[in-house]
């Protein structure tokens, strides 16, 4: 904190944090946050995206690899923003780094010394993909309720040891991997960026007694089981966790076998500081298909006309707690549309239980409206997971002349199957009615994913070229 302070960076100064995954992203997350803000970008950005996030986030300088090809640095200096280059040392501690200078700062800081509650800890852009990213700025008491939201729905103690596989420039890695682990003082292994094909022998160096992942990841180590029988039967995990995206609940049943553990399903995102909901471990019930009850966060549904909603009734989710953020930095339109009468608006759809039990049902912005029809394109992709020889899949609108919209879908089939479009469309429409059957069914190798594997539904139909 005091070379910080030294270098004029201090209190709600923004520090933009470029490195891969591994211990050091964490450590100088940690150590920054301590008295500044952290902005950590994706290393994998492109030179637009570099000068569009860093003039977003006005940041103070930029923490890079020492000696570090990326274009972040070239950037930054075009920019006129200080680089400050991170040097680690192998022989040193897991975590351990040294920060130089390329060009000396030497100015006090305007507000110096440790952070306070209120104060901005981490400063992240939304997930969205079809418009400019919203800055979130999130604070230290955001991050800790949050945090400890995490830790009274998993039990975490000092025993445990988390295998963090997700990105650390995104919140569902500092949050529910990282902080909630410290929270809980227990032990957690930061690995480098995730690869299928090292996960296994990660999860046999670490041997830890949980991880938790987006579905995509799930799926990606699904596919290595079978390889990996041998260091599948030494797991000592207690739980599996999945979060930021849906998760299939063939794949839930699949990792259940798998590991001989609960898999359980949370609901999250950047503006509350990641958790909202999380079903519970046993043996409190567990509801597959849903993202359980809130887990320190109000949710509440809203109707067409802002109503709140009765049970079963699928509305807007809205949501307010203190691990929700105050609102986007320097953007008074879009606060406007976001809160109403103190709640956020998440902009998902889904459904309360009498019990609590949350259901999203998809994203507001998702929804196919065919010749009238409202179509959530979740109820097309559960089913088409659902033949035997889908890997994943994902269903989204086309533009349509005479309906307005229409159904497509993108599948990958599992390794060795073979499926017609034809043959998928059979299997929909024996399970769902005419309306909701795909009009065009098409095969690819990968899905279109974001950097932190959400699937990309929204606008799919143009990057595919189907106009």
């Amino acid at each position: 904190m005091r070379e910080l302070n030294d270098r004029g960076i201090g209190r709600g100064d923004r520090v933009a944090v470029v490195l891969p995954n591994g211990p050091e992203l964490a450590t100088a997350f940690l150590s920054i946050a301590a008295g500044a803000s952290v902005a950590p970008l994706n290393p994998a950005f492109r030179r637009e995206e570099f000068e569009t996030y860093l003039s977003d986030l006005a940041v103070k300088a930029v923490v890079v690899e020492k000696a570090d090809s990326s274009i972040a640095a070239t950037v930054a200096e075009t920019l006129n923003i200080p680089v400050l280059e991170l040097e680690s040392d192998m022989r040193q501690p897991a975590g351990w780094f040294r920060i130089h200078d390329i060009r000396q700062l030497k100015s006090p800081a305007r507000r110096g010394g440790l952070s306070e509650p209120a104060d901005e800890a981490l400063a992240l852009h939304t997930s969205g993909t079809t418009s400019h990213p919203k800055v979130v700025p999130l604070s230290h008491q955001n991050l800790v309720h949050s945090a400890n939201n995490v830790q009274a729905v998993l039990h975490l103690c000092p025993d445990d040891l988390g295998l963090n596989i997700m990105p650390l420039f995104h919140i569902h890695g500092l949050v529910a991997s990282l902080l909630v682990s410290i929270i809980a003082g227990a032990q957690v292994v930061c690995a480098p960026p995730f690869d299928a094909l090292k996960f296994y022998r990660w999860f046999a160096e670490a041997r830890p007694t949980w991880y938790t992942a987006v579905p995509a990841m799930h799926q990606a180590i699904l596919a290595r089981a079978a390889h990996n029988h041998a260091v599948v039967g030494t797991s000592r995990l207690r739980f599996v966790r999945s979060c930021s995206a849906a998760l299939p609940s063939t794949v839930t049943h699949n990792l259940e076998r798998l590991f001989n553990c609960p898999v359980i399903e949370a609901y999250g995102m950047t503006e509350a500081a990641h958790q909202i909901s999380c079903n519970p471990l046993p043996p409190m019930q567990r509801k597959i298909g849903t993202v359980g009850p809130p887990a320190g966060t109000e949710i509440a549904i809203l109707d067409d006309q802002q109503r709140f909603a009765d049970h079963h009734q699928v509305g807007e989710i809205v949501i307010r707690g203190p691990n929700v953020f105050a609102g986007y930095a320097d953007n008074r339109e879009a606060n406007a549309a976001a809160f109403i009468d103190g709640w956020f608006r998440t902009g998902d759809l889904g459904f309360l239980a009498p019990d609590g039990y949350l259901t999203v049902t998809g994203r507001s912005k998702e929804l196919i409206i065919r010749g009238g029809e409202k179509i959530a394109p979740r109820e097309i992709d559960d089913v088409l997971h659902a033949h035997p020889a889908v890997d994943q899949a994902v269903a989204f609108s086309m533009p349509s002349p005479t309906l307005g919209e229409e159904i497509g879908a993108v599948v990958v089939l599992k390794e060795g199957m073979r499926a017609s479009e034809h043959e998928i469309k059979e299997f929909v429409a024996e399970r769902l009615a005419k309306f909701k059957v795909p009009q065009r069914v098409l095969f690819r190798d990968r899905l279109p994913r974001t950097a932190t594997g959400k699937l990309q539904r929204v606008g799919l139909a143009e990057k595919l070229g189907i106009l």
